[in-house]
């Protein structure tokens, strides 16, 4: 789920699959055999695919004579770049190879049959025992073949600006053991300093599936309830918790505790917060991932040397300090095959060389994630690369993962729905709450959820 700026209007449907057939212009027929389209995402702030990518395209050729890797990058955010991309799979002439694919996508994408299974490839891969088992999970289709195979995981947590924190005399390292314990700092830092933004929590249609995942579910799973009952394969709705957690969003907005409406429902939020709030001093506390320092570090898209002794790393608490005493969400992106490519096996040949050991390392080093495979996660180059990645490592044991079901697009954004009405004052909590669970039932059917 990435995590930046969305662009500003949506081209049409028909002006955007003409500029996606463009991009292939002079480098062979779409669906060639001897050519190999990858897609992937690119933003203002995140340009480490591109590096992977072109790395991988020059391996990849070197090795095989005659082959040739066109690379697609789509300038787009959140669910900008998956309308994109899904218009590319809707015609074989623009249908990438290779593509970037966010983890809860998955499901949905392959049941729409845009993806080819990669389980007669892996079975013969040496690599693929180097994975964590929940990275292998997370390439799962809704028929149990796996479709995706991972570049990296991420947690959430707390962001702090340390210098901040002690002018609102608020004592660091700072760890919140409730909720309440993270409201209490926004008001000090409220009433310290108004110019400074207290708290920001993704929220809103704009922001996407990270209002969803940074947003509510990093509250919900802090709380009794859940989104999805793994056991008896059911969406949860009346929960107590997924009130609670909007209440804690209407705090944020209507307690004058976040950014103003304009700017959380800007599609440039994110690259404010990565870029501008965070490194001037503008924002005392995110609700924000691993990934964040990937554009602060030497050679990111907003250098920032200082950043490490600037800003602390909390994890996030349950709601009211039970066990297990913190909370994380984590999700990831993969590469996958195109189910309308024209050759498979080289498709397979550069997606393995894109997420070999040595490729990956230099990923998930660039781009702030959490290693999936043991190779790297234990060495040294990894580790010490990046003085977050050991904290933002740590929460990975009290993580969570969104839903793996075809359906959670659509509840994701009925999550967007409830959270922009509450935080906008436009409707009570009750009401919100009682919307999305229409909703909710509406989309999977009465038999398909429970009360919680």
């Amino acid at each position: 789920m990435k995590k930046l700026t969305m662009v500003t209007g949506l081209l049409t449907a028909a002006a955007l699959t003409a500029a996606l057939a463009g991009c292939s212009a002079g480098s062979g027929d779409a669906g060639d055999a001897k050519t190999i389209r990858v897609a992937y995402q690119t933003t203002a702030t995140f340009n480490q695919m591109q590096t992977l990518m072109e790395t991988a395209k020059s391996q990849y050729e070197a090795a095989h004579p005659g082959m040739t890797v066109e690379l697609v990058p789509i300038q787009a955010e959140g669910a900008d770049y998956y309308t994109k991309l899904a218009l590319m799979n809707k015609s074989a002439s623009t249908a990438p190879d290779v593509q970037y694919e966010d983890t809860f996508k998955i499901q949905s994408d392959a049941a729409a049959g845009y993806l080819l299974p990669l389980d007669d490839y892996l079975a013969k891969w040496s690599d693929w025992s180097q994975f964590a088992d929940g990275a292998k999970q997370a390439g799962l289709g809704p028929d149990g073949k796996t479709y995706g195979v991972s570049l990296g995981t991420d947690t959430r947590g707390l962001w702090y600006n340390k210098e901040i924190f002690a002018k609102a005399g608020i004592s660091v390292p700072w760890q919140p053991k409730t909720w309440a314990d993270v409201l209490s700092a926004a008001e000090k830092v409220k009433a310290a300093d108004p110019d400074v933004i207290p708290m920001n929590v993704y929220s809103g249609k704009t922001a996407g599936e990270a209002a969803s995942m940074q947003g509510l579910e990093m509250l919900l799973y802090g709380t009794e309830d859940t989104l999805y009952d793994i056991s008896s394969k059911k969406w949860v709705v009346g929960s107590q918790g997924f009130k609670d957690s909007l209440k804690f969003v209407s705090d944020v907005y209507q307690g004058g505790l976040g950014p103003s409406l304009q700017q959380a429902l800007d599609p440039n939020i994110f690259t404010s917060v990565t870029a501008d709030w965070l490194p001037k001093g503008k924002l005392a506390i995110a609700l924000d991932g691993s990934w964040q320092s990937a554009a602060w570090v030497d050679g990111g898209t907003a250098p920032w040397p200082a950043w490490s002794d600037t800003l602390g790393i909390a994890a996030m608490p349950t709601q009211n300090g039970q066990a297990p005493g913190t909370t994380s969400m984590s999700g990831g992106w993969t590469l996958a095959i195109g189910k309308n490519t024209k050759n498979a096996d080289a498709a397979w040949d550069f997606l393995s060389t894109a997420v070999n050991k040595d490729n990956a390392t230099s990923y998930d080093i660039n781009n702030s994630q959490i290693a999936v495979r043991a190779d790297v996660a234990q060495s040294s180059e990894y580790l010490d690369a990046n003085p977050s990645f050991e904290t933002f490592s740590s929460f990975v044991d009290t993580t969570h993962f969104r839903p793996a079901t075809e359906d959670y697009d659509k509840i994701s954004n009925q999550i967007q729905v409830a959270m922009e009405a509450v935080m906008t004052g436009q409707s009570s909590v009750d009401d919100a709450a009682a919307a999305y669970d229409q909703a909710v039932i509406g989309i999977v059917g009465q038999d398909n959820t429970q009360q919680g």
